[in-house]
C-alpha cells in the first residue's frame, strides 16, 4: 500500500472506488488516497477537522495520518508477535508492548490555542535545550535568537506552526545522525528547514533527525497558509526542533523547560 498525504491531519471518511473517480468528494474538499495495486481498489480519504481516538484533558489525542506513518512498524512488529506466540508468550509479550508504546508515540493531541495575538508557539513537545543567539545561514541570513527543543522517545513527535503565517521556505539537507544532544547535531544531522512569515515576522523552525529518528516527515508545502498551531509534519523517535526568532522577541522559556507543541508560549513578538 502507498499513501499519498496532503498537509491536513484529522479524521477520515473512506470510499472504495473502482476506475471512475468522479462524485467521490465534494470539490475542494482536501484529501488522501491509498491505493491497493492487486486488487486495483483506490482508497480515497475526504479528511475532518478533528481526531478520532482518545483524550488528552477531553481533546482527542489520535490522528489517522500520523499513526499512518507508522504503518510498516506497525506491520512488521504484528508479524514479529504473530510468530512469536509459536516459540514463547515471553517473546509475544515483549512485541505487544512495543506495538502498544509505538501506538503511544504516534498520539497526535489537540492543543488549545494561546489567546495572546504576539505570542510565539513551541513548536514541538520536548525540553528547552539551549537558548543561544546565532546567526540563521539557511534563508534569514541574519543573526536570530534560537531555541533548541530537544525531543525523548516518549514526546509527542508532530511538528507546529510557531505563528500564523504562510510557508515561505522548505529545503532539506542531508547530513549525519548524532545524538539529538549533541552540540554538532545542528549544524551535522540531517534536516528540514522552514520559514513561516506574516506581516510581523519571519520565524525559521529547523527539523533535525538524531541518532534513533531517522525520518523527517513534510506534510505542508511552500505556498500554505498555516494558522499557529497547525502540524505541518513530524520526526520519528527522538529529534531535536529548532525555532529562530527575532532578536527583538521575548523570550519566554528558560533551559530545561518542557514546552508543548502548539500550547506552549516560547517567545512574544514586539507590538
Amino acid at each position: 500500500m502507498v499513501a499519498e498525504n496532503g498537509p491536513v491531519t484529522t479524521n477520515i471518511l473512506v470510499k472504495i472506488l473502482g476506475d471512475d473517480p468522479s462524485g467521490w468528494a465534494e470539490r475542494g474538499a482536501k484529501t488522501s488516497r491509498l491505493w491497493w495495486s492487486r486488487h486495483g481498489l483506490k482508497l480515497r480519504f475526504r479528511w475532518l477537522d478533528r481526531g478520532f481516538y482518545g483524550s488528552e484533558n477531553d481533546r482527542e489525542i489520535m490522528r489517522f495520518q500520523t499513526l499512518l506513518e507508522g504503518r510498516w512498524i506497525f506491520a512488521i512488529l504484528l508479524v514479529l508477535a504473530g510468530a512469536s506466540a509459536l516459540i514463547s508468550w515471553w517473546l509475544t509479550f515483549l512485541f505487544v508492548t512495543l506495538i502498544l508504546y509505538t501506538i503511544a508515540f504516534f498520539r497526535d493531541p489537540d492543543r488549545p490555542d494561546p489567546a495572546d495575538q504576539s505570542a510565539v508557539v513551541a513548536a514541538a513537545d520536548g525540553t528547552v535545550a539551549d537558548i543561544h543567539e546565532i546567526d540563521e545561514d539557511e534563508f534569514l541570513k541574519a543573526r536570530s535568537k534560537r531555541i533548541g527543543i530537544f525531543l525523548s522517545i516518549f514526546d509527542v513527535h508532530t511538528n507546529r506552526a510557531p505563528v500564523s503565517g504562510r510557508i515561505a521556505f522548505q529545503q532539506h539537507r542531508k547530513g549525519f545522525f548524532f545524538d539529538a544532544r549533541r552540540p554538532e547535531c545542528s549544524e551535522k544531522n540531517e534536516a528540514m528547514t522552514w520559514a513561516f512569515q506574516n506581516p510581523r515576522a519571519t520565524i525559521v523552525v529547523r527539523q533535525l533527525t538524531g541518532a534513533i529518528a531517522r525520518r523527517i516527515v513534510g506534510w505542508a508545502k511552500v505556498g500554505d497558509e498555516l494558522k499557529r498551531g497547525q502540524r505541518f509534519g513530524m520526526i520519528r523517535f527522538g529529534s531535536r526542533t529548532e525555532v529562530y526568532l527575532p532578536l527583538d522577541a521575548e523570550i519566554l522559556v528558560e533551559v530545561g523547560d518542557h514546552v508543548k507543541g502548539g500550547a506552549s508560549v516560547i517567545a512574544r513578538l514586539p507590538e
